[in-house]
């Protein structure tokens, strides 16, 4: 078999060599336009799976855009209280308004919220007035 006419002998493309071939590293979060690390959710998957079961690509991906919608749901809605509060930081407290005030959110995150509070509520039977007891005549 002959030799290989190629400058740089390698799987190099177009026989380009490698200090001339300026190749661009794009994460696979980039790639699928998220924020949250594709890489590292597919690493943990892995670890925590049973039996050495394989883990496909689109799984951590899948799982990153759903980690990242819901953060950014809760964000947003923590945010709006803690605007409705006329204050700049969001706390735990803002983080508990926000997830017991979504109906969605509420079923979801069935967890106590360290720092949280409770959600403000007095029953109906206690804010009625109490009508006051006619006297009656002697």
């Amino acid at each position: 078999m002959a030799p290989s006419t190629k400058a740089g002998g390698g799987k190099s493309k177009s026989g380009v060599t490698g200090q001339n071939q300026q190749r661009s590293v794009q994460t696979r979060s980039q790639k699928a336009g998220l924020q949250f690390p594709v890489g590292r959710i597919h690493r943990y998957l892995k670890q925590r799976t049973q039996h050495n079961v394989r883990i496909g690509a689109k799984a951590a991906v899948y799982t990153s855009a759903i980690l990242e919608y819901l953060t950014a749901e809760v964000l947003e809605l923590a945010g709006n209280a803690s605007k409705d509060l006329r204050v700049k930081r969001i706390t735990p407290r803002h983080l508990q308004l926000a997830i017991r005030g979504d109906e969605e959110l509420d079923t979801l995150v069935r967890a106590t919220i360290a720092g949280g509070g409770v959600l403000p509520f007095i029953h109906k039977s206690l804010t009625s007035s109490i009508k006051p007891v006619p006297k009656k005549p002697e």
